[in-house]
């Protein structure tokens, strides 16, 4: 997976992610930011490596994120490790 596969791949699940209301507004609350901000803070890998960080919190979540997306799971997990300058993480 190339850099830019990783940022728009990490752009998808923020959008899945604002399809989910009680999950993004549980993301709104962990991250700090108000739906408002959410546009300006996408251009931030940062950003969207937090995006990655809360969904990878579940397996469910990636299941379903990755499911919908029609992406593997663990592909989450590479846009997240690229996206973060190779810091991995785990969803199971």
């Amino acid at each position: 997976m190339q850099q830019e596969t990783a940022y728009v791949l990490a752009l998808r699940v923020l959008g899945w992610l604002a399809g989910q209301d009680e999950l993004f507004d549980s993301f709104l609350g962990q991250s700090g930011a108000d739906a408002g901000q959410v546009r300006g803070l996408a251009q931030d890998p940062a950003f969207l490596c937090a995006v990655l960080d809360f969904v990878l919190q579940s397996d469910a979540w990636v299941i379903g994120c990755a499911a919908e997306l029609g992406e593997r799971p663990e592909a989450l997990v590479q846009a997240r490790a690229l996206l973060g300058g190779g810091d991995q993480r785990h969803w199971t």
